[in-house]
Parts: C-alpha cells; structure tokens; sequence
C-alpha cells in the first residue's frame, strides 16, 4: 500500500511540475502584437451589479460582455478602504496609490506623469471624452496635480499647459468664468485647439486640436435628454486623434453611472451603461480595422453598494443599495484586442497602468 501511495504521488508531483513548466512554456510562446493605440474606458461607479442591471433589461449581450479576457481589480485608496474619484482616478492614470480628493499625485504630494502624458511624450495624440465637466475628478487625474479635485479652476488651468490633443465633455465654466478674470477658451485657441460648445457630427476639417465644451458644468443626464453625446464624442475623439501615424492614447469616461449610484436610482445607473456600452461599441468598431489597438474598459470604484435580494418572479429584478456613496466592492476589467490577454485575473487598479506601459514598451521618464 505505501508502495502505491508513494508512486501516486510521485506521478502527481509529476503532473504538476512538468504540467506546470509545460503551461508555463505555452504562455511564453504567445506573441503578443505591441499596441500603437490604447483606449481606455471607465465607467464611473461601475460595479458588476450595475453591469447585470443592464444586462437585465437589455434585448442582446452588452459590448463589455463579447470580451474573452476579463479580469477584476481592487479599488482602495492609499488611506481608506473605499476610494473617491480622485484616488481611484489617479491610480488607473498613474499607477500609483494616493490619498481621497487628491489628483495626479502620490500620497506625500509628489507629482507622478499620466498614462496619457507618457504616450504624449512618445509623440502620440491623446485626449479625453466625458459625459460630465472635464474639471471633474477622472479626467482631471489624466491631465492634473492638484492636492484636492475641487480645484477645478485651477484644473482647467492645467489643461492649457497640458500636452492633451482632443477635450470633450462640460465644464465650460471653469475655463471662462474665473475668478482670476482670463479666458481660456480664447488661451487655448491661441495654442491651436478649435474650439466648439456643440460635438459635431464629423471630424473638423485640418483640426488636430479640439477643445469642445458643451455644457457650463455636467450635461444633461441621458434620462433628462443628453442624447448622444458620448457616442458622438467617442467617435470624433477616435477620427481625429487617429490622423497622428505615431498612435494615440484616448480616456472615454461613462461619467454619470456614478451620479445614478449616488442618488440609488436604478433606472439613472441602467441608462448611463447603456449609454457608456454604446459607446465601447463604437470602439470595438474601430477595432475591427486597427488590430494594433487596445482597448480597456473598467470602472474607478462600484457606487451604491447596488445588490438584488430576496426572490422575485422570473424576469424581474429587484434591486437595493447599501449606501449612497461608494463601496469597496472590486469592478471588473474587460480587455480586446492587442494584449487584452494581460488584463484577467485578480489584481490592483495600480498594475493597468504597469501592465499598458509593459506591453507598449515605453517608460515613465
């Protein structure tokens, strides 16, 4: 009998490490094509419940669901178990952890670049697109260092010494109704951007600078008539950065996802993913004619602590939320295309941007 047990576990060991070592070795030999193009798109507030909700109500499988690589990440700030839109905006931008409220920066206020000013020193084209003000905590963490994300004045100020390529979304108080007095439409013309407070429907004639602002503050929820904006914007960002031959890294944020979290209203949440779906539609699109193109979609944090209890008659479902604010819930990752099969697993939100810098080969100078 010892006999047996002792060849058993010889041929298990066996099986394991010459398994092991064969698995490893088929991984290895994998050639991943180098990404010239990163789209990365978050889905503010964005939790697997929020996903499901969707999916619930809809005909057909989500965009985000076609994806064959989908990994999870974990979302705490550097000093709170739940993040803000600050910390969590600049972990996914900087692959670092800092403190709630603050933006671009690491937790003892030292200024760290974003992925979207590392590609812009590799000569790239970048941008971003929201469907809330540009000033507001995700996107700002692309482009500013401020020790708090309700700077938003001085925010808008940073995306006029910015090296950013295409802006879309609100906030166009921030740039024109200033307490210091200027006029930063006007400055950022000056420098080359055309600039607009309507998303055209194609791309401006010879403009490889845009600067579209159509709202004081946030637009419009879709529920209250935003309509497409962010499909519109997605896609004038993608063909007009796309004229840059070198490449382009472009931030599509599904803002308001979040603000449905936080005000616990189901059919807000279940709108905005849809609204944000649509618009990973239209990078999948683009996709499917530049395979050296990545796309990211994930979320900063889950908010509302959204969940389905109890029994409900089948096709219906009853939703409840534990909170009006954020969770620490982790939110999932959905990769396509040039490297996507980097990003399954359960890891950091700090390790996105590690893992994009990897696979394109470039560095943080």
């Amino acid at each position: 009998m010892k006999t047996i047990l002792r060849i058993c576990f010889i041929a298990t060991m066996s099986v394991l490490m010459f398994g092991g070592l064969h698995l490893t070795a088929q991984n290895q030999s994998k050639t991943t094509v180098k990404p010239k193009n990163i789209i990365f798109m978050i889905g503010d507030g964005m939790g697997l419940a929020e996903v499901q909700a969707a999916q619930h109500r809809a005909t057909q499988p989500l965009n985000m669901f076609t994806s064959k690589h989908i990994g999870l990440i974990t979302t705490h700030s550097f000093d709170d178990e739940i993040t803000d839109s600050g910390a969590g905006g600049t972990a996914l931008a900087t692959g670092k952890k800092t403190r709630n409220r603050m933006i671009g920066m690491t937790a003892d206020s030292v200024a760290f670049p974003s992925l979207l000013e590392v590609f812009a020193a590799e000569g790239k084209s970048t941008g971003v697109a929201v469907s809330c003000a540009v000033t507001h905590a995700t996107p700002a963490s692309f482009v500013a260092k401020v020790n708090s994300r309700y700077l938003y004045e001085d925010i808008a100020l940073q995306y006029l010494q910015s090296p950013i390529d295409v802006v879309i979304g609100g906030g166009l108080k921030d740039f024109n109704k200033r307490k210091d007095g200027r006029t930063l439409t006007d400055e950022m013309q000056e420098k080359g951007f055309h600039y607009a407070n309507v998303i055209p429907d194609k791309p401006i004639h010879n403009a490889s600078k845009l600067l579209i602002l159509t709202d004081s503050s946030h637009p419009k929820s879709v529920l209250m008539g935003r309509g497409d904006h962010l499909i519109k914007a997605t896609k004038l960002a993608i063909e007009t950065l796309n004229q840059n031959p070198n490449g382009f890294f472009l931030m599509v944020e599904g803002s308001q996802i979040d603000f449905g979290g936080h005000d616990n209203n189901i059919d807000y949440i279940v709108s905005e993913v849809f609204d944000f779906d649509a618009a990973v539609g239209v990078a999948l699109e683009f996709i499917k004619n530049n395979p050296e193109t990545l796309l990211i979609i994930t979320a900063d944090h889950e908010t509302g602590g959204l969940s389905f209890p109890g029994s409900a008659v089948k096709g219906t479902l009853r939703s409840a939320f534990s909170t009006t604010d954020h969770s620490g819930i982790m939110v999932p990752v959905y990769a396509f295309g040039a490297g996507a099969e980097t990003f399954t697993g359960v890891y950091d939100n700090t390790e996105i941007f590690s893992k994009i810098l990897s696979l394109t080969g470039l560095k943080v100078k």
